[in-house]
């Protein structure tokens, strides 16, 4: 990669700046995740009084769940989901298939509606809603924690619908032991009721090292530190999945900034989940791609070779914003946040990525109202989908369908 360090400083300062999407669970508070509970229930109003003229009448493409090869008269909105997607009110696994969505993903980045604490709020429809759509894409999804249910929501999910979906399980980490703690108890939970057979892994922290280590070094005091702060939680974690005899034991690992990786924290880990967007690294959405492999092959995978565990490596977010709140934040130096450049990088990374065996979760599914609330800029637009979940005006999803 020419000019790689002028490049990791750019992805540092701004990768300092998009962190704060994820300090909400800390420093949201009481005021900020109500307006966040507010702006869902508003959104969840409207879009319910919408119907997607765009759907097929009948069931078609593929993603798991009944083909519905016969009519689908009685196919509803069900209530208390968004209303885009018509099924079977007594059976989640018959519904309407978008002739549109194509399961070209290796996998997308998930965070349901209202699951941001104190203000718990998501619901079961509407889950089943958002797995019904993702099993159209993808057959992978990551999460970023465990709070207010959502991972027995969305397991449910996708136990009720019969698609063949799979999910990373998470636990946000921001330092105090009652936040792991309580999502630690969440997990168990699910596992006591659903087992494994839906769950690929458990990532124990989302961004905790970039978090933590600010303006330091990750490979200074201050990311040692992190590390093996970090490296104790998933020592616990592992010694609760032990002590539950499970039958089949997923792996453990964390996501986090792409630069924000050190060999300390490599150790503890049997997969590594690297942030790489190349909106934050200040390029051209026509370089986008590439510079996505390349900082993702020589920052990550390149450290490997240093360690004696050899995680495996995931692409945990890639994208490109469809527009920004305000015009200071339109750009990234370069090209601007928009719908086309969207489709471009659609179009130049995701073949090419299933072609080349790079294992990405796509960010994100839908645009997120109260990223936009909190932060403003580009940060509540990255979805495939807008915030009422219809796949937005101009966005073509690639034919490359992934077999695995």
């Amino acid at each position: 990669m020419s000019n790689k360090s002028a490049e990791n400083s750019d992805w540092l300062e701004k990768q300092q700046s998009a962190s704060r999407r994820t300090k909400w669970w800390i420093i949201g508070g009481l005021t900020l995740a109500a307006i966040a509970i507010i702006i869902g229930v508003a959104v969840g109003v409207t879009v319910s009084k919408h119907k997607n003229n765009n759907l097929s009448s009948s069931s078609s493409g593929g993603g798991g769940g009944s083909s519905g090869s016969g009519s689908t008269a009685g196919y509803v909105a069900i209530p208390g989901s968004a209303g885009v997607v018509k099924a079977n009110p007594k059976d989640p696994s018959q519904f309407e298939k978008d002739p549109r969505l194509i399961r070209s993903f290796y996998g997308f980045a998930y965070t349901p509606l209202n699951v941001q604490m104190p203000s718990c709020g998501a619901v079961q429809a509407n889950v089943t809603e958002d797995i019904q759509l993702l099993s159209q894409l993808t057959n992978r999804i990551r999460l970023y924690g465990a709070d207010c249910n959502q991972s027995a929501l969305v397991l449910e999910a996708i136990k009720q619908t019969k698609v063949d979906m799979k999910v990373f399980l998470a636990i946000y980490v921001d330092g105090t032991n009652a936040t792991y703690t309580r999502q630690k108890a969440e997990i168990k939970q699910v596992l006591i009721d659903y087992g494994t057979d839906f769950i690929l892994g458990f990532s124990v922290g989302n961004e905790y090292m970039l978090n933590s280590v600010g303006d330091g070094s990750v490979t200074g005091a201050a990311g040692v530190a992190a590390a093996t702060y970090l490296g104790s939680l998933i020592a616990d974690f592992r010694a609760m999945l032990a002590s539950m005899n499970l039958k089949n034991v997923p792996p453990v690992g964390t996501a986090d900034a792409g630069a924000y990786f050190n060999v300390q924290l490599l150790d503890y880990l049997d997969y590594g989940m690297s942030n790489v967007h190349p909106w934050f690294g200040n390029v051209s959405i026509n370089d986008a791609a590439a510079w996505t492999y390349d900082f993702f092959n020589e920052t990550n995978l390149a450290m490997s070779a240093q360690t004696t565990t050899n995680p495996t490596w995931y692409i945990a977010e890639t994208g490109w914003p469809t527009k920004s709140s305000s015009a200071a934040a339109a750009n990234d130096g370069p090209s601007i946040a928009s719908i086309p450049n969207l489709q471009i990088f659609l179009d130049t990374f995701i073949c090419q990525s299933n072609t080349n065996g790079t294992k990405y979760f796509f960010f994100e599914y839908f645009d997120e109202a109260w990223k936009d609330v909190l932060y403003g800029g580009v940060e509540g637009w990255w979805g495939i989908f807008d915030g009422n979940k219809n796949l937005k005006p101009g966005i073509t999803i690639p034919n490359c369908p992934i077999s695995s």
